[in-house]
């Protein structure tokens, strides 16, 4: 949609996200019969994911480092260059649209586990944080999985410890670990995509 209308990707991506959850709960409410919980699918139950969901998020791991290798330079030269990306010929679209699957595939896949909210916010705020501290793409991969398992971790043992809903504390977690980077960091976020800009530049 975002090749074919002048807007946004990201915009189209919250309508899209705004009607589809819209369009779920209409379902839902219509549904004869036992419909189960909307709160699970909002929060997830991160306490008990089944053995099986486990060894699905195992085998989607393994597909996402496969293809984050195998096309790792082609999504940074797409994701900060479109346009000097296709004069070389790179296929950005295709690239584009391959990105979005593996972002719905794992959405999809992990909705059950922890709620749509929570990997909202483990999709945003942890890659947020890292580009706060690192100036390369793999160092802001590598840095956003440790933000996120120590957020999860640290999230999950403050519920334990205070009673707390799980999935509320992480993202808390996830929001002040960004604050608090922030604050360290001050306002070297240009600075930093300016300079991993002229990485790309000097890799081409």
């Amino acid at each position: 949609m975002s090749h074919r209308v002048k807007q946004r990707e990201d915009t189209i991506i919250g309508m899209m996200w705004a009607v589809g959850m819209a369009l779920g709960v209409i379902f839902v409410k219509l549904s004869p019969g036992y419909t189960g919980d909307l709160m699970s699918y909002l929060f997830g139950s991160i306490l008990a994911v089944p053995l099986t969901d486990l060894y699905l998020i195992l085998a989607l791991n393994v597909v996402i480092l496969l293809i984050v290798i195998l096309y790792h330079d082609q999504f940074t030269l797409t994701a900060f260059d479109e346009e000097f990306a296709q004069v070389i010929g790179v296929n950005t679209r295709l690239y584009n649209q391959l990105l979005l699957v593996v972002i719905a595939l794992t959405v999809v896949v992990m909705i059950r586990a922890v709620g749509i909210i929570l990997v909202i916010a483990l999709l945003t705020i942890p890659p947020a944080t890292a580009t706060l501290f690192t100036r390369s793409m793999t160092g802001m991969m590598a840095f956003s999985m440790i933000l996120s398992a120590v957020f999860t971790t640290g999230g999950l043992v403050i519920s334990y410890l205070f009673d707390l809903p799980s999935g509320a504390t992480i993202i808390i977690l996830c929001a002040l670990g960004y604050m608090v980077g922030s604050l360290l960091a001050g306002r070297k976020t240009p600075k930093a995509v300016n300079h991993r800009s002229r990485q790309l530049t000097e890799w081409l």
